[in-house]
C-alpha cells in the first residue's frame, strides 16, 4: 500500500513539473513573439514617420520632428555635397531623401539656405539658388540651364511645379531639333511668392515679390510684384494689393 502511494505521488509530481515546464517554455515563447510583434511594429511607425516627413517637410518646423529626423538629415546632406557640386547654407534645412534626383555640376552649383524645405520625388539640376524659408512640395522639377533659377525668401511652390530655364532653337527645318542650339537666359523668382501646383515657368521669365500664381498656370511672361496671374497662357487676374 505504502509502495502504491509513492509511485502516485512520483507520478504526480513529474506531471506538476513537466506542466510546469510547458508553462515556462510557453511564457517564454509568448514574451519572444510579443517583443517581436513589438519591434516589427515599431519599425513600421518609424518608416511611416519617415515617409510622412519626406513628404510634409514643414513638420520639420516642429521641434520633436526637428529633434527625432536632424541626425540623419545632417548625414544625408553630407553625402550630398560629397557627391554634387551642393552647399547648405544654415543648420535647419530639410531635403528629401527619397526618390530625389539632385544633380550640380562645378560650373552648375546648387545652393540652399537656412530653413528651406524640399519634399520628395523632386528633380533639381543646377544652377539653383534657394533662398531661405523656401518650401517646395512634392514632384518638382527644377532645370536650371546656364544661367540658373533664383528662388527668393519665404516663396512656396505646389506640387509638380516645372520650371525650365533653357530653350531649344526650331527655326531651322533642315536640321533636327535636337541638333540645334539651346539658348538660357535664366528664371527668377522674388520673395514671398506662392506658386500653384501643376504650374510651369519658362526661361526667361521673372516673378515679381508677392505675386501669386494660380493653380495649373503657364508662365510665359514677366509677372510684376503683387499682381495675381492664372491660365495657359498665364494672364493677370487681380492685384493683392486693393485700389
Amino acid at each position: 500500500m505504502l509502495a502504491q502511494k509513492l509511485s502516485f505521488l512520483t507520478t504526480i509530481n513529474y506531471v506538476y513539473k513537466s506542466s510546469s515546464k510547458v508553462t515556462s517554455t510557453t511564457n517564454t515563447t509568448n514574451t519572444d513573439t510579443k517583443t517581436k510583434t513589438n519591434n516589427d511594429n515599431n519599425d513600421k511607425y518609424k518608416a511611416q514617420k519617415r515617409k510622412r516627413i519626406n513628404s510634409m517637410p514643414w513638420l520639420y518646423d516642429i521641434e520633436k520632428h526637428f529633434v527625432h529626423h536632424n541626425e540623419w538629415q545632417r548625414a544625408w546632406q553630407r553625402n550630398l555635397m560629397d557627391m554634387e557640386t551642393i552647399e547648405f547654407i544654415g543648420d535647419d534645412i530639410f531635403i528629401s531623401d527619397d526618390r530625389m534626383s539632385i544633380f550640380a555640376e562645378p560650373s552648375r552649383a546648387i545652393v540652399i539656405k537656412d530653413h528651406a524645405r524640399i519634399a520628395t520625388n523632386c528633380y533639381l539640376h543646377g544652377p539653383i539658388t534657394v533662398d531661405e524659408f523656401v518650401s517646395i512640395n512634392q514632384g518638382c522639377h527644377f532645370e536650371g540651364g546656364k544661367k540658373g533659377i533664383s528662388i527668393g525668401k519665404n516663396t512656396r511652390i505646389g506640387p509638380n511645379t516645372s520650371m525650365f530655364a533653357f530653350n531649344h532653337s526650331f527655326d531651322c527645318l533642315e536640321i533636327p531639333i535636337r541638333e540645334q542650339k539651346v539658348s538660357s537666359r535664366g528664371i527668377e523668382i522674388g520673395e514671398d511668392v506662392w506658386i500653384g501646383a501643376n504650374c510651369s515657368i519658362v526661361d526667361g521669365v521673372v516673378i515679381g515679390s508677392s505675386a501669386v500664381i494660380g493653380i495649373a498656370s503657364v508662365v510665359t511672361k514677366d509677372v510684376p510684384e503683387f499682381e495675381i496671374w492664372a491660365g495657359n497662357p498665364a494672364r493677370k487676374i487681380g492685384h493683392r494689393r486693393k485700389e
